[in-house]
């Protein structure tokens, strides 16, 4: 996004609010845009992509990258004296469900178990009612059915495909697809269709308003621990190191 975008350690990321990424989104969709990407922008991310530059370049030239992390929006006022929010994106996706039941947009889920997909699709149309009929895959596709599915999506045309397969699956996925697709905006939504579907309790208010939510997840999802506790200290030294030179 033109006069938005920043750089943390060499990472893209896009300051603006909720309000300004659901309006950059609608403004593009309504203007007739296609195969724009929406990813999440953390600590993780930005320890991962340093160690590959495809997967960097894919970031850099995504529509929008928002600051899905209090370390990244910590790190903008740090190193660059920019005010942030945080953009999470399990609430945009769903912002953006409210978003296509306002304008009509279609929706496509890709990712989680039958179970979780078939209930989160059940959620969503109750909690938007006027929402067009969704369509949805789970995430357990093999290679050979992925030349099937990518026609499919391309039948279906939708204006929002999200895709909850984790993270960096679902990255590689959108990657390695994107320019095949017949689609309008595609977000990578890690595991939020499990917390929509119920199957996985989201992190409560107060400790998402304290940017602790991540703390939350390595406690609650132990197979995270070992990721989180070698990106997170490596982040935050790199942040404190730049900001100190920065000082000098």
């Amino acid at each position: 996004m033109e006069g938005t975008r920043r750089s943390v350690l060499g990472m893209p990321v896009d300051v603006l609010d909720m309000a300004g990424a659901i309006g950059a989104i609608d403004r593009a969709v309504g203007a007739g845009g296609r195969r724009l990407t929406v990813l999440a922008m953390n600590p993780e991310k930005v320890v991962a992509l340093d160690k590959d530059p495809g997967m960097r370049r894919f970031f850099e030239g995504a529509f929008l990258v928002i600051p899905d992390g209090i370390g990244i929006v910590v790190a903008l006022r740090l190193l660059l004296g920019v005010k942030a929010q945080r953009v999470a994106g399990a609430d945009l996706m769903q912002e953006l469900c409210g978003l296509a039941a306002r304008r009509g947009y279609s929706v496509f889920l890709y990712g989680g178990t039958e179970e979780v997909s078939s209930r989160t699709a059940a959620e969503l149309s109750r909690r938007h009612p006027s929402l067009k009929p969704i369509g949805r895959q789970n995430g357990f596709l093999d290679e050979m059915e992925m030349e099937a599915f990518v026609e499919r999506l391309n039948e279906v045309r939708p204006d929002f495909l999200f895709v909850g397969l984790g993270s960096p699956r679902q990255e590689r996925w959108i990657q390695r697809h994107l320019s095949r697709l017949e689609i309008g905006v595609c977000q990578g939504v890690g595991g939020t269709f499990d917390t929509i579907a119920g199957t996985v309790t989201r992190t409560p208010l107060f400790l998402r308003s304290l940017g602790l939510e991540w703390v939350y997840r390595v406690t609650t999802q132990p197979q995270r621990l070992r990721r989180a506790a070698l990106a997170h200290p490596a982040f935050a030294v790199r942040v404190l190191a730049r900001a100190l030179l920065r000082k000098t």
